[in-house]
Parts: C-alpha cells; structure tokens; sequence
C-alpha cells in the first residue's frame, strides 16, 4: 500500500474538494490515467430500494468511449447477486469475455480489459467503481492492488454524494411542502401576522413586548376564536426562546388515559402497548416554549403533576424511576373561568396561582369593531390565494354588514364567513350578505334587523333552499366552529348538538367533514 500513498492522498484530496462526483470523475481520471492505460473511468451506485444502478460519475478520456446508461435495473435475483459480490470484498477483472457479474455492471459495448471493484460503507455494499483498459492494451497486477487501494476515499465520496442528493431532494419536499402550505393558508410567508396589534390588540401586543423577556408562565384568556395560539406564537417568537421548538398541545383533545403518557412520556413496558420508550411534550418542547391550549379541560390528577414540572421543573416519565430535568417556557390558554373553577374545587387554586403570573386578556372581536375592515380584508386575500380566485375585498357596504353582526364566534367565524362569501362570490365580489343568511341584502344593516341577524349562519344560500344533507353539513360545522373543532366535553360540538359524541364523529365520517380544519387559527 505504501506505494500507493502518493495517488492515494491526490484521490482523497480531488475527492474532498468536489461535492459533486460527477465534477470529481473527469480529475479523478486523469489522475489514474498517469499510473494505468485508462480510457474510462465509471462510478456506479446501488440503488437497493428501487433495484438498480445509477451511474453518478463517468470520464470518458479517449474517442470512442463506451456510452454508459444512467440507471440500468436489476432483477431481485441479480441484485443479491451482485451484493453477495460486493461483501466478498474482491476487485473482478475481466477481458473480452468478462465474468456474470462484469456484465451486470459494465456498459453493453464495452470492449477490452476492465478492472471492477466493489464499494462498502461499514460493511454494506454501496456501489461500484470500473475502469477500463486503452484499445490494445491491458491492465497489470499492480493496477488492480491499486484499483483497491482506493477504495476507501472513493466509498466516501460516493456516500457523500447519496447524502448531498438526499438532502437537496428533502430541500426540494419542504420547499414543495412549504408552498402548499402557504397556499392553503393563503400567505405569501409562514411569519404570523397580527392584524389590530396597532390598534385594537395595541394594549395586548404591549403586554406581550413586556412578558416576551421573561421566563415566567403566562396565562393567555379569552373567547374561543379571539386567537390565542397567535397571542403565544408572538410571546415565543419575540422572547429569548425563539430558536426553540414552539409546540402546542389542546388539553381538551386528550383522551384522559392518556393524558400522562402524552405530556410526560412514558417508559418501555410501562403500560400495554408502550413498545418504546417516548418522550412526553414537556421533554420535546425544551429549551423552547409549550402552549397548553384549553387548560382548564387538564384532570385534577394531571394538574397535581403539572404543578411540579411548574414549581421544580422535572418531569417523570409514566413507569420511570427517575425524574428528567427540562427547561420549558409555559403558556397557557383557556376560554372557560378559571377563576370560577377554583372555586368550585374543579381547578387546582395552587396551579392558577402558578399560571396567573402574568394574565393576558384578549378581546373578543364585538369589541375591536374598528379592526373588522382589516381583519376582513386580509381574511379575503388569503382566500383568493386558498381558492385560486382573482382577489375580491370587501366594499363599504360589507364592512357595515360585518361590523353590524355580533360574532360569538369571533376571528375565527369571521374567517369561515369570509371564506364562504369569496367562495359565492366566486372571484367577481364577496358575498358578504349571503354568507351571513341575510339573503340579497347589500345596503346598511338598521339596528333592529342587526339584532335580528342570525348569530349562526342559516342554511339557505344563494336563494336556493338547502337539501337536508347540506343543512346538517352547515350545522354541524358551525356547532365545530364554535366549540373549536372540540367534539367531546360540556363544550363540545356533541353536547351544543345534544346528540351522542360516536354518533356526531359518524356522521362527519359521511358528510366528509374534519374536525382538525376548525382549530388552525385560535
């Protein structure tokens, strides 16, 4: 090997230097093309998941070189074949009439004396390399030590290159997974926007500049819809923890057995089913911060725990035997009177001592009136870009009808009916009338027939009459609404609905509607 060093170190470096194989190949060839007769230099990858080789880098260096495909397919049985090859650990050579497993790797016109050695990484067989011979010519003994000899660096380069390629293909998915999602969410970033943090959220925006420094639990209160998740977005975003996961959790939407094992983890073998060990979402959330959405629907039990993680900051996992130290910033939100449970002994009082250090008060949108024009107008232009319609804003007409409705569903009914008047309206106007069941009423909203106006939306639309499948659809959706897409619980859509919570989940199931769409935006 010794006599090999100086090639060998101008491999690892030519190797080194290019990210790319195929920019590599052509120096690489004419490196060895000093120490051997070569007229082509061929790197092969072995592509078990789809059964093929693909070519990543070939030098042709003379006239009249062999054309090499880019991926040739393997059979099942050829690809054991040449993986049993490989774990052999044994260069092949072959002239004229080259060996099975020459044919399998070399292009279908390839003539003369050819060299193929196998590449591993830790054992496992990753792809080829194959040099072959100048017309007349033949490759010697120490030309196939020395084929081996560098094995090594050009192993590394291959496998480098399969992670570079695997990486620029996850880039190229979250880019892709990232404009749908803007598409759906109809931004053109993924950077939350606060529209009436200047003036109706003004006084709520500077409670959060001043809580944002700090470290201490914060108590986010407020009507479902007011948009509670954007109020913590903000707090982490704008505090030292930004660079930390943001995570949040719906307290409400956890099945009280499992409870435990999703906020604090579990153990192997603590209960039926725990086949690994899993973190809880305190121990994924640290060094960032945990939004606990709905925290008054957490059990008596849970709270008890939570009250530690708050006062000592250690979690322990379900069936583990020692406590875990984690570093989260808490959140906290919740619609319900927190105040009113402790009270009545349905929420612990040293728990809401812990959380109130710092409560924020949203408002609900009946009174921020004067941002329902904006809030409107970047709910419209956010559906044009969901719906593929040419952009409709609301006119001043829309905007009395809109300030004129009560909104117990706040910014998150005022999106769905947005929504549905761009959808109406189909990219000529907004129907904000319609969407709101007030039938072809465009002009001022007196204040008797405000009074009067639906506080859900009714079922007729366009001036048609709904068909009883359309009429339950819109009315289980609004219960959805209004409840936050909760389906269970004494806020749930079941029991605004008074129905079964199993028969309400059936009868999404046929109507085709999910419940996750009605949480995205508190």
């Amino acid at each position: 090997m010794q006599r090999f060093r100086p090639i060998l170190l101008a491999v690892w470096q030519e190797v080194c230097r290019h990210i790319e194989l195929r920019e590599a190949a052509v120096t690489l060839a004419g490196l060895l093309q000093k120490q051997m007769p070569l007229k082509q230099l061929i790197l092969r990858r072995i592509d078990r998941e789809h059964g093929a080789l693909v070519t990543v880098g070939v030098a042709p260096t003379l006239e009249g070189a062999a054309a090499v495909d880019a991926r040739r397919p393997l059979s099942p049985a050829d690809l054991r074949r040449l993986q049993t090859w490989c774990r052999a650990d044994k260069a092949a050579r072959g002239g004229s009439k080259p060996d099975r497993i020459l044919e399998l790797l070399l292009p279908g016109d390839t003539d003369g004396d050819v060299i193929a050695a196998p590449l591993t990484n830790n054992g496992e067989p990753i792809g080829v390399v194959i040099v072959v011979c100048g017309p007349r010519q033949h490759f010697g003994g120490d030309h196939v030590l020395m084929v081996e000899a560098l094995r090594d660096p050009l192993a590394a380069a291959l496998e480098n290159d399969r992670r570079i390629h695997e990486m620029a293909a996850l880039r190229e998915a979250a880019e892709a997974d990232r404009g749908t999602l803007l598409r759906r969410l109809g931004r053109s970033e993924l950077a939350d926007e606060i529209v009436g943090q200047g003036t109706g959220l003004l006084n709520v925006m500077q409670r959060v500049d001043l809580v944002a420094r700090s470290d201490v639990p914060v108590l986010i209160l407020g009507e479902t819809g007011t948009g509670k998740e954007l109020i913590a977005r903000a707090i982490h975003n704008r505090g030292p923890r930004h660079a930390g996961p943001f995570l949040r959790v719906n307290c409400g939407a956890i099945p009280r057995e499992l409870i435990d094992s999703q906020l604090f983890g579990h153990e192997r073998g603590s209960f039926t089913g725990a086949d690994d060990a899993r973190p809880g979402w305190f121990e994924r959330a640290d060094g960032g911060t945990l939004f606990l959405d709905e925290i008054g629907e957490l059990p008596l039990e849970a709270q008890v725990r939570f009250l530690r993680v708050l006062q000592d900051g250690f979690v322990e996992r379900v069936g583990g035997r020692q406590a875990l130290s984690v570093d989260v910033r808490i959140v906290a939100a919740t619609h319900r009177d927190l105040a009113g449970m402790v009270r009545a002994s349905s929420f612990r009082e040293d728990l809401w001592y812990r959380l109130a250090v710092f409560p924020i008060l949203l408002p609900p949108l009946r009174e921020r009136r004067d941002d329902i024009a904006a809030i409107a107008q970047h709910f419209a232009q956010r559906a044009a870009v969901r719906f593929g319609l040419p952009p409709a804003l609301p006119t001043d007409d829309d905007v009395r009808i809109l300030s004129s409705y009560d909104w117990p569903g706040n910014v998150r009914e005022l999106g769905a009916v947005i929504d549905r008047a761009a959808i109406l309206g189909d990219g000529r106007s907004l129907e904000v009338a319609k969407a709101l069941g007030l039938g072809q009423w465009t002009g001022s909203i007196p204040p008797a027939a405000a009074a009067a106006a639906p506080r859900v939306p009714t079922t007729v639309a366009s001036g048609a009459f709904a068909t009883l499948e359309e009429a339950m659809r819109q009315h289980i959706e609004a219960a959805l609404r209004l409840s936050g897409g909760r389906i269970e619980g004494r806020h749930g859509a079941a029991s605004l609905l008074k129905i079964n919570p199993h028969t309400l989940r059936a009868r999404m199931r046929k109507l085709g509607i999910r419940w996750q769409q009605f949480r995205e935006e508190d």
